[in-house]
């Protein structure tokens, strides 16, 4: 089975920066994510960028479509930050025959305390069980990408209608 794991960065791979508490987008965490869990298939990383998803614009979203349209596999998780990540998702439902979940962190995986190893667990298990299109993988539901909003004052992605 290969499924591509494409990387832009989000809070998913922040780590302090300095003294001031201040956080910066790092490098990704996805390999040792995978690696730790001992997944049965040999993931393909692909790292995009490392933005925060606030800056993220759609010259760079265009980059993501384009690079995940010339991939083989047809199975895609895209980590991204939460911020902006349905209107990612929005732009990522141009490509056609594959499956693309979306996922990320509400807090940094390098915290204890963290969703990202749940939130990259679930993500591969939708990228395998969805059909083809685009799918966001956060809190424990996957939604699809044109259902979902994320509510600021809770915290947490939720769908628009039921």
């Amino acid at each position: 089975m290969d499924i591509v794991f494409v990387t832009t960065g989000g809070t998913i791979d922040k780590i302090y920066f300095d003294a001031m508490s201040r956080f910066e987008v790092g490098d990704t965490v996805i390999d040792t994510i995978l690696r730790e869990a001992g997944v049965g298939f040999t993931p393909h990383v692909v790292p995009l960028m490392r933005k925060d998803s606030l800056e993220i614009d759609a010259t760079d979203r265009v980059a993501m479509r384009t690079a995940i349209a010339a991939r083989t596999e047809t199975r895609v998780v895209v980590t991204h930050g939460t911020d902006t990540m349905v209107e990612t998702a929005a732009a990522l439902a141009a490509v056609a025959g594959k499956t693309i979940v979306l996922t990320g962190a509400l807090t940094p995986a390098r915290f204890q305390s963290s969703d990202a190893v749940f939130n990259i667990g679930m993500a591969v298990a939708a990228v395998q069980t969805c059909p083809p299109g685009v799918w966001i993988a956060m809190n424990g539901q996957i939604f699809a990408h044109d259902n979902v909003r994320k509510n600021r004052e809770l915290n947490r992605f939720e769908a628009l209608r039921a």
